[in-house]
């Protein structure tokens, strides 16, 4: 058995360890390791290029770019920074475990966000980041409620999204239950996928009111 294709794997940790560019990097991995296996590169280049056909669907969130600057170019974040400077009890910590609830709940119905691109970035952190406007914030809390505001998006969305079930998550679960002779239905599925959606707001509600008190002691300070 040969362990030489097994050097894409290492390719891209030591490129992601030494900070390379990560575009470059799963580039070169992608060609390295089925030439190391034996192919020709004019067979990696038709694999390449079938997986993408296979799977172009994926690339579709592309089209959400320009609309997303455009509106944004047209002042939609600062429309969200103003909205939220009315809400005089804002804060940081209550408006992600907002925006936590809506996302789960609208996963659970089977409505997707698209969150990192359409909400996050143009709306949820800069809106976190001006109900934070009276506290002294440095940029490192900046940045922090940045990542948090991102973090927030990821959580709800992969713990919650087997709620609903007829998503993609749930029939492939339940279609290779089915394959291995198990019977688990959608239904099923998504029941026992609610209590980790629950359990996964709870903790991350608790996480940003800590947040919330860890901004005010520092003000106060």
């Amino acid at each position: 058995m040969s362990y030489l294709p097994l050097l894409g794997v290492l390719i891209i940790l030591l490129g992601f360890a030494l900070k390379w560019d990560t575009f470059a990097v799963v580039i070169i991995a992608a060609f390295v390791t089925p030439l190391l296996a034996g192919m020709s590169i004019t067979k990696v280049l038709t694999l390449l290029g079938q997986s993408f056909l296979d799977n172009r669907m994926v690339s579709l969130y592309f089209l959400v770019l320009p609309m997303i600057g455009l509106v944004e170019s047209h002042g939609l974040r600062q429309v969200a920074i103003n909205a939220i400077k009315k809400l005089k009890r804002a804060t940081p910590g209550k408006v992600l475990s907002a925006y936590m609830l809506i996302r789960e709940v609208l996963n659970a119905l089977g409505i997707s966000l698209n969150g990192q691109i359409a909400f996050v970035r143009p709306l949820v952190a800069p809106m976190a980041t001006a109900s934070a406007a009276s506290y002294k914030l440095s940029d490192a809390d900046k940045e922090l409620l940045k990542g948090r505001s991102a973090a927030v998006d990821n959580l709800g969305n992969f713990f919650s999204q087997n709620c609903f079930m007829a998503s993609s998550g749930v029939l492939l679960i339940s279609s290779t239950m089915k394959s291995l002779k198990h019977g688990v239905s959608p239904l099923q599925i998504a029941l026992y996928s609610i209590p980790f959606a629950v359990i996964t707001f709870i903790l991350t509600y608790v996480y940003n009111y800590l947040m919330d008190k860890r901004l005010a002691v520092k003000e106060e300070a």
